[in-house]
C-alpha cells in the first residue's frame, strides 16, 4: 500500500505540461520555488548550480529567435516555435548554469522545483534542447551577460513554469525498471 501525504501527492501527479495559460505566477509562487531551488542537495554542499528565474516575456521571445537561427527553423526541435517555444510560453523560465559538469545537482534542483510546483498547483516542463543558445560564439556570451552569468559556465537545464492550460492523461510507466534486491 502507498502511503499518502501532500509531498508523495506531488511526486506522483507531476507531469510534463506543454501548455500554459499567459498569467504570470505570483511572487509567494515565485520565492517559494527559488526557496525549493536553494534547498536541493549538491555533493559535499558545494551547491555548484547558479538558477537563473526570467519572468520577461520580451527576453523570452528574443531568445527563441537566437535559439532558431542557430538549430534551424525546419529543425525537429520546436518546429512549432510561433506557438510552441523552446519555453512552451511559461510565463517563468528557469535556467540552470554551472560552472562545471554538475548534471546531478542539476537535476536535483530542476526536480526540487518541479516537485515544489507541483504542490503549488503548477505545472512545470523540463528543457535541455536550448542548450546551444548557450554554447554559440555569438549568442551565448549575449544571453549570458543578460542573464548575469559567467561567459565560462556551462547551461545544465531549464524549466517552464506557469499555470497548466491542459491536462494531458498520465503517461504509462514501465514497472519493470524497478527491483527490490533482498
Amino acid at each position: 500500500m502507498v502511503i499518502r501525504n501532500p509531498v508523495i501527492d506531488a511526486v506522483l501527479s507531476r507531469q510534463t505540461i506543454r501548455e500554459y495559460t499567459p498569467e504570470q505566477i505570483s511572487s509567494d509562487q515565485l520565492e517559494t520555488l527559488m526557496l525549493a531551488a536553494l534547498r536541493a542537495p549538491s555533493g559535499r554542499n558545494s551547491q555548484p548550480i547558479h538558477a537563473r528565474f526570467c519572468q520577461n516575456a520580451g527576453i523570452l521571445k528574443e531568445m527563441q529567435v537566437d535559439f532558431k537561427n542557430i538549430v534551424g527553423w525546419d529543425t525537429p526541435v520546436h518546429t512549432r516555435s510561433d506557438t510552441n517555444p523552446f519555453y512552451h510560453n511559461a510565463p517563468t523560465f528557469a535556467f540552470l548554469f554551472a560552472g562545471g559538469d554538475s548534471r546531478m545537482e542539476a537535476g536535483l534542483m530542476a526536480e526540487n522545483i518541479c516537485i515544489a510546483a507541483q504542490g503549488l498547483g503548477l505545472g512545470t516542463v523540463l528543457v535541455g534542447s536550448v542548450s546551444p543558445l548557450f554554447s554559440d560564439e555569438a549568442a551565448g556570451p549575449k544571453w549570458k551577460r543578460a542573464l548575469h552569468i559567467p561567459e565560462d559556465w556551462q547551461f545544465m537545464v531549464g524549466v517552464g513554469i506557469g499555470r497548466p492550460d491542459e491536462s494531458p492523461e498520465m503517461k504509462p510507466r514501465n514497472e519493470e525498471q524497478i527491483q527490490v534486491i533482498r
